[in-house]
């Protein structure tokens, strides 16, 4: 698969499986209802770059990215009302709340990039 070799969804891919791991546990692992929206949009980034890797086109290789973006934004926010709720008190949802905006950099790259090859075919 094209996506394996994308530093981007190995940080994503990676970041999902650490939410899945950690956040099941502490008060935290008793909102199931927020627990599950962030784990949703955890693994929404990867599987959206993992889709967006095989298209056979630019414009929807972007637009999955764009999507994957979307989901990092979601993700981010939704760590930060965790944290304000006191349903994350360890100190970690800054680490990934950086790491999460990390992912969106890198993936506002990729889209640059492959809209500039987008526009030249």
């Amino acid at each position: 698969m094209k996506c394996h070799t994308l530093e981007v969804w190995k940080r994503s891919k990676e970041l999902a499986v650490r939410i899945y791991k950690s956040e099941m546990q502490g008060p935290f692992a008793k909102d199931f209802s927020l627990i599950r929206q962030i784990q949703r949009a955890a693994v929404s980034i990867c599987s959206n770059i993992a889709e967006g890797a095989e298209r056979e086109s630019f414009k929807d290789s972007a637009h999955f990215y764009t999507m994957a973006k979307g989901s990092a934004a979601e993700l981010a926010t939704q760590l930060q009302i965790a944290q304000e709720i006191g349903l994350i008190v360890d100190g970690s949802v800054e680490k990934r709340i950086l790491e999460t905006e990390e992912i969106a950099r890198m993936l506002n790259s990729l889209i640059k990039s492959v809209k500039a090859k987008g526009s030249e075919h």
